[in-house]
């Protein structure tokens, strides 16, 4: 992978300082006015010092009874993200007026898997609010690692484009870290390539781009005036495109944090010792009451469909908290959907506007 990375020699190299001094730059001149989330490098001090899950309940997945007046108070991800996205459309429009330009986003989707269309539909639309240009580029499930290389290569050229967005997951046939190396570091918007991921987990380092639903997660806690040093931080799930990202940067905010897996024995034990719980399972339902502490406060990474007649889409969308039993027990918690899936749309807007500034120095 290191190979990977550091193919094309002074170039390459040369690229890399030039993406240093715009992080440096951007630092110093205080560009994140957007989020209340400042740059890492400023929150780094001194240290001082499922299978083991039951399954039963796993079996009959019923879609929660919301009527019932319960405790807990909701972090509205989506009012959150229309603020965000109202400003991000005004900082597009301004750099439309001062330089003839806007940002630029292309996404490539391989397959056809449901899910993955939905959300390039949506993030698609979400540009088109905020006045960014965007590019999509489908390939079959069938096709060449070369042909998606050769995707990213062409998006990569184009000077309007300022990040490129690889759909995951991709089909299981594809080496997801092979190709995400290639994916080039400065439009990396989605924040997956091994540089960025590695700077995120260095203290001392800023990653061009920090991954977008993890971003997302952090700027809920923030905005809700959840405090997060030295509280205890539970994430359950490991992936890397949510649960590791996001305990890393928990980890820079200075949480004690814990990631749970599938093979965690007493999941529910330990997770009942955290202040924040921050669920990215994809397993409806798999958080219940009994596993919060009373007063944690719970974001809800996950998304599974059930069907549901009554609803006109046919289906419904569960998060992996029961959230019937856990407002009863939180003090806050993201609903499913409405939490973290709009913040996620929108933190890849702001990134990609982040992106453009930095290319046209923009300040």
């Amino acid at each position: 992978m290191l190979a990977a990375v550091l193919r094309g020699g002074e170039a390459s190299l040369h690229t890399s300082l030039r993406s240093w001094r715009a992080i440096s730059s951007l630092a110093n001149n205080g560009s994140y006015q957007i989020l209340q989330s400042p740059p890492l490098l400023s929150l780094d001090m001194l240290d001082d010092w499922t299978h083991s899950v039951d399954q039963d309940h796993q079996e009959k997945v019923s879609i929660p009874d919301q009527s019932n007046h319960f405790t807990a108070t909701l972090i509205d991800g989506k009012a959150i993200a229309e603020e965000i996205r109202r400003e991000i459309a005004n900082e597009v429009n301004c750099m439309k007026s001062s330089i003839g330009k806007t940002p630029g986003l292309a996404v490539i989707l391989v397959g056809d898997r449901r899910d993955c269309q939905i959300y390039v539909r949506n993030k698609i639309l979400a540009c088109e609010e905020a006045g960014i240009r965007s590019e999509v580029k489908e390939l079959p499930e069938s096709c060449s690692e070369d042909e998606i290389l050769s995707a990213l290569t062409s998006f990569n050229e184009d000077p309007e484009i300022h990040g490129i967005l690889l759909q995951l997951p991709l089909p299981e046939h594809f080496h997801e870290g092979r190709i995400l190396s290639m994916l080039p570091l400065e439009k990396d918007v989605d924040g997956f390539h091994p540089l960025n991921m590695g700077n995120l987990a260095l203290r001392g380092r800023e990653p061009l781009f920090i991954p977008c639903t993890p971003k997302g997660c952090i700027e809920l806690l923030l905005r809700s005036g959840v405090e997060i040093m030295g509280k205890r931080a539970v994430v359950i799930g490991r992936s890397n495109i949510v649960g590791l990202p996001t305990s890393l940067l928990l980890q820079r905010y200075h949480a004690t944090v814990t990631v749970l897996n599938a093979l965690t024995k007493n999941p529910e034990t330990i997770a009942r010792e955290a202040d924040i719980v921050i669920a990215a399972v994809g397993m409806p339902n798999l958080v219940r009451g009994s596993w919060l502490k009373p007063g944690a406060v719970v974001i809800d990474v996950g998304t599974y469909p059930i069907e549901d007649p009554s609803s006109h889409q046919g289906y419904r969308l569960l998060g992996d908290v029961c959230y019937g039993e856990a407002v009863k027990v939180a003090s806050a918690i993201t609903p499913v959907p409405g939490g973290v899936g709009p913040m996620t749309v929108a933190m890849l807007l702001l990134n990609t506007l982040e992106s453009a500034k930095r290319m046209y120095c923009i300040s």
